[in-house]
């Protein structure tokens, strides 16, 4: 496994590949790598015959108010993991190299990023689009693996490359979960006991919106409100949103249109936020 710190020679790296007719596959991640990055980078090996993956925590994309000084930075494991798993390349660049003086470019999705957890993240989106633009300019890779678990996010990021007409193929990997269904985050550390005993209502209420969909209801108010209703049976969860939404624009629906709605919730367990998702 090689492992670049510089944009340029991660770039040299990437265009030799591309000389070569290799196909290349791109794994963004900010690190503490876990379970679903696991599943990610092994759904890559699958799809092309190189793997990369950048380890880099992306400024732009946190908030004042938010985690980025905490966020766990464990390289040294993230590395050990890349190379258990294969992985041929690692990108793990500085910010400084990133986001050099004098740069000024922010890039956006217009429509996509300001609902659901873009109403509680102001600028988060842009900061996602741009690193996401960089590395793609960097890496030109053929192939791009994202999770599900970041709906709104992969979303977003389909709409960038198709409005830029960019060749890259945007795969999406399910959602890797714990034994009771809470999602694997990195985020997952900071909840202490009571909220990790509680966190796993998360999902058994978005599994109660699925049960209620098989069996003929179609109408999202009802399904939200299954939802809303297993939340509340805990007083440690404080809702911030449960919407559903076409996957296709991300605005508010009134029924679901089978094959393109995603419901999504956030909430904060004490000072932790999470997200999950369903998609129908």
């Amino acid at each position: 496994m090689l492992r670049f710190d510089t944009p340029e020679a991660y770039q040299e790296q990437c265009l030799e590949w591309r000389r070569r007719g290799l196909s290349h596959v791109l794994v963004p991640t900010m690190g503490a790598l876990h379970e679903g990055h696991v599943l990610l980078i092994n759904t890559a090996r699958e799809i092309a015959e190189r793997v990369s993956v950048s380890i880099f925590l992306n400024p732009t994309q946190f908030g004042p108010d938010e985690d980025f000084e905490a966020y766990p930075r464990p390289l040294e494991a993230d590395l050990e993991i890349c190379r258990d798993l294969k992985v041929d390349v690692v990108f793990a660049p500085d910010a400084a190299l990133v986001y050099p003086d004098g740069f000024r470019t922010t890039v956006r999705v217009s429509g996509f990023g300001e609902g659901l957890c873009g109403r509680y993240r102001p600028g988060h989106f842009n900061g996602v689009t741009t690193i996401v633009s960089k590395l793609f300019n960097l890496a030109l890779p053929t192939d791009a693996v994202f999770g599900w678990k970041d709906a709104q996010q992969l979303i977003v990021l389909k709409r960038l490359v198709k409005d830029m007409n960019m060749s890259i193929v945007m795969h999406g990997v399910e959602t890797v979960r714990e034994p009771d269904g809470l999602a694997c985050s990195t985020r997952n550390v900071y909840l202490d006991p009571d909220g990790r005993v509680v966190a796993g209502l998360v999902y058994e209420g978005l599994s109660a919106a699925r049960i209620a969909f098989a069996g003929g209801e179609n109408r999202t108010a009802e399904l939200e409100s299954l939802i809303r209703v297993g939340l509340e049976k805990s007083s440690l969860i404080n809702i911030q949103y449960i919407e559903s939404c076409s996957m296709s624009t991300l605005e508010r629906i009134r029924t679901v249109e089978p094959g393109n709605t995603l419901i999504a919730t956030a909430v904060m367990i004490g000072e932790v936020r999470l997200i999950d998702n369903i998609r129908l």
